[in-house]
């Protein structure tokens, strides 16, 4: 029993859990959205139509909250500790949710409005988490096991996607598309994650990184005997204490990250392409909007739904690859991998979509054409999962010094938020202008991720934090942001053999999280 009770209060145990239950929040609004989006009575209640612009706006606002709080609380998360950002952005998550869960609740006049208002204040919560967590688990682990961690938290904000469109798809067939509670409870169920995590806050360490950093040696100390216990705490305080020393006289602003003579410039660039890039996968729509594609490929709306929620699954399950590869491969081959697959993917549904779209015309029977599309769509799925759910946002915690971490992160959650608000707008008006087009559209914009990637993305795995931030002094001297010519290419790929822990930045703390036994 003693075991079992050690087992279920391991502080490692808990904190994944936590990161990995916040970052579900994400996954569950795209789940939530996707048949909200075609509720009739949800359509009647906001004053629009189906096919309206207004139906992607009310998606896609949601990204400009999360990039705005992204900015707010990176800022809170240095100034006050990353626990505290955390709980505030739970906070304004429930409330953002519940505005949207009562948006024309007895009333009719103004209920778009409360709507667009709920979904910006849920996204500012949102943005804050996705910017805040990453960081926070970072700051947790070592360097061997920082992906694995990442990508098993990413897993669960696809399990959120599922929980979602399952809730969602059994209201529906139970209560029909123009009954309103069939698009209330799946939002209304949303508030279990901050409630949850709310209560169970109290429990985490805050990282001892954020208290040296601060000044605050007692509250490294406490947090260090809470992780290693009284025999190690000390040698681990001054080592982060020494690690502190040298990173305290580069204190990082946000203008030597966003000017091009700044000495962040470089990390800024690659962190805002990788979210750029993973925009342009277009996977942002493919969540939200996967019943109108499987449409496009000639299913009718119920067997639409029914393949969506399939798809989803085998989208949960295919992320264990993504953690079971990301620190054996690394970063850099799995997103190369992906955007070039999904590309050929996308292609193919190209060619499908156009076949389904005229298949009685042209004779084909329409199992002939919608069976390959489901397999192109599902492979497509997984190899976004692999490549390029986790990726984007690990890479920026892993190529900044500890004074720039959490603006780097927050910088990431703003061009992630602006990018899929484009492209979140666009893909409704591109499905009803464009059809099974736009899936070459995608097709090229996975081409150029890849090639991207490829060429200028470094490979941060299997190395310390200040190891990787090495790879952009080197490229000033080479005078070349390109992998292949900075070092011989050394970058291109995880290195050989196995890696001491080190002190400093790249010492171990999630991984030495334990309970008593």
């Amino acid at each position: 029993m003693s075991w079992f009770k050690s087992a279920i209060l391991d502080k490692k145990t808990e904190v994944v859990i936590f990161s990995s239950t916040a970052i579900a929040l994400y996954g569950y609004d795209q789940g939530m959205m996707s048949l909200v989006n075609t509720n009739q009575n949800y359509l009647a209640t906001m004053g629009i139509t189906e096919e309206s612009p207004i139906v992607g706006v009310i998606v896609s606002v949601y990204y400009l909250g999360c990039a705005v709080g992204s900015i707010i609380a990176s800022w809170f998360a240095d100034k006050k500790g990353r626990k505290p950002s955390i709980f505030a952005c739970l906070a304004t998550t429930s409330l953002g949710n519940l505005l949207m869960f009562i948006s024309g609740l007895g009333f009719s006049k103004g209920a778009i409005v409360i709507m667009f208002l709920g979904r910006i204040v849920m996204g500012l919560g949102v943005g804050g988490i996705d910017s805040v967590i990453p960081v926070y688990s970072s700051e947790l682990n070592e360097e061997g096991g920082r992906g694995r961690a990442l990508a098993q938290e990413f897993q669960s904000n696809i399990l959120g996607l599922n929980m979602a469109f399952a809730i969602n798809l059994f209201v529906t067939i139970a209560l029909g598309k123009t009954n309103q509670w069939a698009w209330r409870i799946p939002i209304i169920l949303m508030q279990v994650y901050p409630i949850l995590l709310l209560s169970f806050i109290y429990r985490l360490p805050e990282t001892p990184r954020w208290f040296i950093s601060h000044e605050k040696e007692d509250g490294a100390r406490d947090a260090l005997i809470d992780i290693y216990g009284e025999d190690e705490a000390e040698t681990k305080l001054e080592e982060l204490k020494s690690a502190h020393e040298e990173e305290s006289s580069k204190a990082v602003h946000y203008s030597d990250m966003l000017r091009p003579s700044g000495a962040q410039f470089h990390p800024t660039m690659l962190t805002i392409m990788g979210q750029v890039n993973q925009a342009l996968t277009g996977y942002g729509a493919v969540s939200v909007y996967g019943p109108q594609i499987f449409e496009l490929l000639g299913f009718d709306v119920r067997n639409a739904e029914y393949l969506t929620l399939g798809n989803y699954v085998s989208y949960f399950f295919m992320m264990t690859f993504a953690w079971l590869l990301i620190d054996r491969v690394g970063r850099r081959i799995l997103m190369v991998g992906g955007a070039f697959g999904i590309s050929m993917c996308f292609l193919i549904l190209t060619l499908l979509g156009g076949l389904a779209m005229n298949s009685d015309n042209l004779g084909i029977p329409n199992l002939a054409v919608s069976i390959p599309g489901i397999i192109a769509l599902y492979f497509a799925t997984a190899a976004f999962g692999i490549g390029w759910l986790a990726e984007p946002w690990l890479i920026p915690t892993e190529i900044y010094p500890s004074t720039a971490r959490a603006q780097g992160a927050a910088i990431s959650v703003v061009v992630w938020g602006f990018a899929n608000f484009a492209v979140t707008l666009l893909t409704p008006i591109g499905f009803n202008n464009l059809n099974y087009w736009l899936f070459l559209v995608f097709a090229v914009t996975n081409g150029f991720a890849g090639w991207w990637t490829w060429v200028y993305s470094p490979e941060t795995g299997g190395r310390s934090f200040e190891e990787n931030q090495s790879f952009f002094e080197d490229a000033k001297e080479y005078g070349s942001w390109r992998v292949h010519k900075v070092n011989k290419g050394e970058f291109k790929e995880m290195p050989k053999g196995e890696k001491d822990g080190g002190d400093g930045e790249t010492a171990p703390l999630l991984s030495n999280i334990v309970g008593s036994s």
